[in-house]
């Protein structure tokens, strides 16, 4: 049962921190927009204002965000006309000139801020605490918080303060969320079938079955052309990962998993992760493994996938690799030397915290606030993610539907997605709750796709119950864990490719794992561990 959240008021700003934003406005004044001295207002505005803000956008969107049908019709729906200065390329160097040189906007859109970046920022006092303005004046973003404490748990500074708005899109909850797997292995079965053979069920079935791919010429050319498995090494959605879930508790991008008594766990120093490195040393030795596999990017990865080489192969979506064709289907979690099945969940949330910011140069907050609440009103917040209705002047991505005031996604016909959003959608701070499919909303059919795909393929081997939250850390947390990570995880995955190519992983085990404990791991699991609990008190 979701529980309801109390906020933290806003605490008083210290001498020091005022002298601090004065500095900050002084060296222009022309970036932010003047007092209107609006208070207890109520949008629509009689007379239309302007606001002045920071954000960067695609190449393939207008420079000019109010071209797009989007923000004009937020124009008309409030009186508040946004002046944009658009970062297109080299946003984070030209947003930090802006802040060095105190020409701050009235806000950033799409902030494109670490947590380290809020937090410094807030400690300079170059942006402010929102949650006062959540309570009074942001109805539409405090719903979402109240009935969701996951969010305001993930959002909440630990000083208790709030600043800055989030992008949050729920596909699916828990262990039925899209990004449960990420690296999905997709199999080439125009080859099992033209060689007979059976989807593979177990390690070892998988292992004979590329040593078939290799040896029998599945594709019928005669050039012995065919990639048995591929991979981007340490490359997200591409990296070879899932299949150490085989072999017990399996491994992930972050190389953390969260156990169900609530303890957090690092992958790579686990037996069962050495098992797994050792079958992979296996396939490298008997070159199933393609030879480009630790070298190649995704542009090389794509290439190949798209002559049909690959006889297993990991993505997202098979649709970006191979193309959208029957020829390749998923292969199921396999059983390990074990006889058990596992899947390994991903990190993943389709969340970010840093979309939104108001900078201590703005002097008329409340108004900034109600604008921005706009964002997430359900309607507004689909259009906002995915694109709009009605423009005459190029493609929509919906319908609106009048009977049921609800938008349905219209099919794209050959259009990429990625591109169409680009050039529609406003991005920026936005909330997509499941519950919005079917009443605010269709589901966009790729995703629909997949999810469907997870739920018949891999859905009843995730037995974790929980995953790591996008935890918010102190200014000392996250300056150590940058320190500790810039030298652990590149070594860790290192020693991955070592292993894999070169074998020796058992007699190298016992100096690798003192050497994780040299490089920071039991200071990086405890600062992981406390993050963990507290956001976990918060949200409860």
């Amino acid at each position: 049962m979701k529980m309801k959240v109390k906020f933290i008021g806003s605490a008083l700003l210290s001498t020091a921190t005022i002298l601090t934003l004065a500095a900050c406005g002084s060296s222009s004044g022309s970036a932010s927009s003047p007092d209107y001295k609006l208070t207890d207002t109520t949008l629509p505005l009689e007379k239309t204002v302007t606001l002045k803000m920071t954000t960067s956008s695609s190449p393939l969107a207008p420079a000019d965000p109010n071209e797009k049908l989007i923000f004009q019709r937020l124009e008309k729906q409030s009186g508040v006309h946004i002046d944009w200065t658009n970062y297109s390329s080299d946003y984070i160097e030209k947003r930090n000139l802006d802040i060095s040189s105190g020409d701050l906007p009235d806000a950033m859109w799409n902030a494109g801020a670490s947590d380290y970046d809020l937090l410094s920022w807030a400690d300079n006092g170059i942006i402010i605490p929102l949650e006062d303005q959540i309570n009074k004046n942001m109805p539409n973003f405090k719903k979402v918080l109240d009935e969701n404490p996951e969010y305001l748990a993930m959002i909440t500074a630990p000083d208790g303060h709030i600043y800055s708005l989030p992008w949050i899109e729920e596909l699916g909850q828990g262990k039925e969320s899209i990004h449960t797997v990420n690296d999905i292995p997709w199999i080439n079965v125009d080859w099992l079938n033209a060689l007979g053979l059976k989807m593979p069920e177990t390690t070892d079935e998988l292992m004979a079955v590329l040593e078939a791919f290799k040896t029998q010429d599945p594709n019928g050319n005669g050039k012995a052309d065919e990639i048995p498995i591929s991979f981007v090494n340490n490359g997200g959605n591409e990296d070879m990962k899932f299949l150490f879930g085989a072999f017990g508790i399996g491994d992930n991008d972050d190389h953390l998993v969260v156990n169900d008594d609530g303890t957090v766990d690092f992958t790579a120093d686990n037996p069962e992760y050495k098992a797994g490195v050792e079958y992979f040393n296996q396939m490298y030795s008997k070159n199933l493994i393609d030879v480009e596999a630790f070298e190649q990017d995704f542009n090389a990865y794509i290439a190949k996938g798209k002559e049909q080489l690959y006889g297993v192969y990991f993505t997202w979506d098979k649709a970006n690799v191979s193309g959208s064709n029957d020829s390749y289907q998923p292969l199921p979690a396999l059983k390990g030397p074990n006889g058990e099945k596992h899947v390994t969940r991903t990190n993943g949330f389709g969340f970010s915290r840093d979309r939104f910011v108001i900078t201590s140069a703005n002097k008329n907050v409340e108004l900034t606030a109600k604008w921005v609440d706009q964002m997430y009103a359900p309607l507004q917040s689909v259009q906002n993610n995915w694109g709009t209705y009605g423009d005459e002047t190029q493609q929509n991505i919906f319908e609106y539907v009048d009977a049921t005031k609800s938008l349905k996604h219209l099919p794209l016909e050959g259009t990429a997605p990625g591109e169409l959003r680009q050039k529609t959608e406003a991005g920026g701070p936005l909330a997509i709750l499941d519950e919005y499919y079917g009443t605010v909303t269709t589901m966009p059919d790729d995703a629909k796709w997949r999810l469907d795909l997870f739920k018949e393929t891999y859905l009843a081997d995730v037995h974790n119950q929980f995953n790591y939250p996008k935890v918010f850390l102190s200014l000392d947390q996250a300056d150590r864990i940058a320190k500790i990570e810039a030298d652990l995880l590149p070594f860790v995955n290192r020693k991955r490719a070592e292993w894999i190519a070169n074998g020796k992983i058992a007699e190298e085990w016992d100096a690798y794992t003192a050497e994780l404990n040299r490089l920071g791991l039991q200071e990086w699991l405890q600062i992981k561990q406390q993050a963990y609990d507290t956001y976990n008190s918060n949200v409860k």
